[in-house]
């Protein structure tokens, strides 16, 4: 059998670092075809162990151009985070990312380690990151900023990082990043439930403003 499209819905089982382990070994035998993949693992037991296995699956999926990973409540943690940005960074061919990690456990170690894999994959045009409901303060934010303005042909960006720990620095930063991204026409961020005052909101818009190619901005502070 040779695929060249795989989605898999498992959300809401009992899947551990052993069924991660299985299911990694099974859709890395069709790597070298590969070019959708579409893996929804929502609340189950994966760590990060089970986040390693799929980093290491991920990383043999060489022609990959669409990868979907939703992993929210898997306590992946800081180095879950690690091992699926190193995964990710071998996917030469992305144009088109979207990460759902919310509720994982992890803080600015891990969000550094995540976007610093991302934005090795310079083919981006479409990227939709959910970092929700974890510990991420300024530090993390920046972190976040300086690697996604690597993202230099970018067309699309979501970014959702509600309910973490960001204030008017991160914003700040976050802004500083955006800013380089000179070829966005779509923008959606959430910034929800942050410590994010009026100056963090005055920082923010002043750097969005110049994305000058923007058609569409979805903002919520």
């Amino acid at each position: 059998m040779t695929l060249t499209s795989l989605h898999l819905d498992l959300g809401r089982n009992n899947i551990d670092e052993n069924g991660a382990k299985y299911l990694a070994k099974g859709f890395s035998k069709s790597a070298v075809t590969l070019t959708s993949l579409n893996l929804s693992l929502w609340k189950n037991s994966i760590g990060k162990n089970g986040a390693k296995y799929l980093g290491v699956g991920i990383s043999k999926c060489v022609t990959l151009t669409c990868l979907n990973l939703s992993l929210w409540e898997n306590s992946i943690g800081d180095s879950g985070a690690k091992y699926l940005g190193e995964g990710i960074s071998k996917c030469v061919t992305l144009t088109s990312l979207d990460l759902l990690f919310r509720f994982n456990n992890f803080g600015n170690t891990g969000a550094k380690f995540l976007v610093e894999g991302i934005s090795k994959c310079v083919t981006f045009v479409s990227l939709h990151l959910d970092l929700s409901c974890n510990n991420i303060d300024e530090k993390g934010a920046k972190y976040l900023g300086e690697e996604i303005s690597k993202c230099v042909i970018l067309t699309s960006l979501h970014l959702n990082l509600v309910r973490n720990n960001i204030d008017e620095n991160g914003a700040k930063y976050l802004g500083e990043g955006i800013s380089k991204c000179v070829t966005l026409i779509s923008l959606g961020l959430d910034l929800g439930r942050n410590n994010i005052d009026e100056n963090g909101a005055k920082y923010l818009v002043e750097e969005i403003s110049s994305c000058v190619t923007l058609t569409s901005l979805n903002l919520f502070l």
